[in-house]
């Protein structure tokens, strides 16, 4: 048992740089100096010259942006076949810029061996002033049969989205909660703020206080408690950071933050150790620095190609709070046949020093952090991860056309169905696990279900699962943009 633990975690590790050595060639598309004897083999092979690049149905994004996502540029020279793989390429950046409904690349003319290129693309809806109506219990399962469904537990609001405000692939929100949660919050990302198009800021902001909290993980189940006539936590978090992009596949953040949070006497009593030591205030700095490496046909919903995530985060700065973490997640896709695929995931983290505060223990079951089959449940830790492995089969694709006025051309909604048989393996480390019985031991799961992939990202997946507690059912998940 205890090889194979080790092997377990040896791949937990592993799984997220696959393919690590592809980063190096995330560079992008440049002429590259030729001797001359290479320089006559390829005039022999008939390379083509991009001589012109015409991009149409942008009418809010700017055209550097969109040439910022190609994996060639005016003047380069390929031969024919190559020039076909750099438009799939092409196509699948801009599509995962997530500004665009579709994308075209395609061959505009040619003249000898000039070669002129259309970018053709269809915007999406930037714009997005709504209502907010969202539980706040971690998974629809949790809320609707544990929670009864209860509007008690809901946050509702409104929240301004505003995608590609200035047209340079920028994102503005702001939230205006109440409910279980009265909160504030602001968001402005900036991709790109210098001439280059290599550095970005993003910057956040959030002020909150809630009547009802989490106080403690008993028998791996959230404990709250909940006064309806007074707040029993407060909270302030802000944020800014850097990115750099140097080419299309690897992004770098940076980033520094500041926290505070209030308790009432109430928690502190119950549960001592959620500040450690009976504390009902801490605040304390955060400083952090993530990797992202994105070699994916499709962000949303990958079929083919790699991705990595690496974070390394410090709280803290004194003995109240003097926390490091590191995250790692990646994963790896394949085809099997033309609509089939494999995919393999991974997660794990470890934070030092062990003995945590309450508060900074949560690890699965929170977010998107989760083993399909303990919906009802979460473990806290301090290090662990999982595997995630599925077989997916597209089932169908079709478009529902809707007519929005009579000159519009149709408005094309695509859905995709794909169903899918999966297995989960995880463990979690928990040095003071109490009566919590899922932590120190492996954990499994597996079953099979339906995804069904629809208009901006959205989607819902139907799952029956079973796992080695006897728990089997039927779980909901859905994953969008808002």
């Amino acid at each position: 048992m205890k090889y194979s633990l080790w092997l377990f975690f040896a791949l937990l590790f592993a799984c997220p740089i696959l393919k690590a050595q592809s980063i190096d060639g995330d560079t992008l598309s440049r002429p590259v100096p030729m001797a001359d004897s290479q320089q006559t083999e390829h005039h022999n092979e008939n390379l083509f010259i991009i001589r012109s690049i015409f991009i149409t149905g942008n009418k809010k994004t700017k055209p550097d942006i969109i040439l910022r996502e190609l994996s060639f540029k005016q003047g380069d020279k390929y031969k024919l076949q190559d020039i076909v793989a750099k438009f799939q390429r092409a196509r699948e950046n801009l599509l995962n810029t997530s500004l665009f409904n579709d994308a075209i690349v395609a061959l505009k003319s040619f003249e000898g061996y000039n070669v002129d290129v259309l970018v053709e693309v269809k915007e999406r809806w930037y714009l997005f002033p709504l209502p907010y109506f969202r539980p706040i219990d971690r998974n629809l399962n949790q809320w609707i049969v544990e929670q009864h469904a209860s509007l008690s537990r809901v946050n509702y609001g409104v929240k301004l989205l505003y995608n590609n405000a200035t047209g340079r692939n920028d994102k503005l929100s702001v939230w205006l909660m109440s409910g279980y949660t009265h909160q504030f919050s602001f968001g402005y990302d900036r991709l790109y703020i210098d001439k280059a198009l290599r550095w970005g800021m993003n910057v956040k902001f959030a002020l909150g206080e809630k009547k009802e909290v989490n106080y403690n993980t008993i028998e791996n189940k959230q404990a709250f408690i909940k006064d309806s006539s007074r707040y029993l936590q407060s909270f302030m978090d802000a944020t800014i950071e850097l990115t750099y992009r140097k080419a299309i596949k690897t992004r770098h953040r940076f980033g520094i933050g500041y926290h505070v949070q209030s308790i009432s006497d109430t928690i502190a009593e119950l549960n001592p150790s959620y500040y450690l030591n009976g504390r009902t205030h801490i605040s304390y700095p955060e400083f952090f620095y993530t990797m992202n490496y994105y070699d994916l046909d499709y962000i949303p919903y990958p079929t083919s190609g790699y991705a990595a995530e690496v974070t390394l985060s410090k709280k803290g700065l004194d003995h109240v709070i003097n926390a490091w973490q590191l995250n790692m997640q990646g994963s790896a896709n394949w085809h099997l046949s033309k609509k089939t695929y494999f995919n393999l995931r991974s997660f794990s983290t470890i934070k030092l020093p062990f003995k945590q505060p309450f508060f900074n223990q949560g690890l699965l079951g929170y977010g998107d952090v989760f083993m399909q089959g303990y919906e009802y449940y979460v473990i806290d830790g301090v290090a662990g991860g999982y595997l995630k492995a599925a077989i997916t089969r597209e089932l169908v694709t079709v478009h529902g056309n809707f007519l929005k006025r009579q000159r519009d051309e149709p408005l094309r909604i695509p859905f995709r169905v794909f169903a899918k048989v999966y297995g989960n393996a995880g463990y979690i480390y928990n040095p003071q696990p109490g009566n919590n019985f899922l932590v120190n031991r492996m954990l499994y799961s597996g079953g099979f279900g339906i995804d069904i992939l629809t208009y901006y990202d959205f989607t819902f997946k139907l799952e029956f699962t079973f796992n080695q507690l006897g728990k089997n059912g039927l779980f909901l998940h859905k994953k969008s943009n808002f």
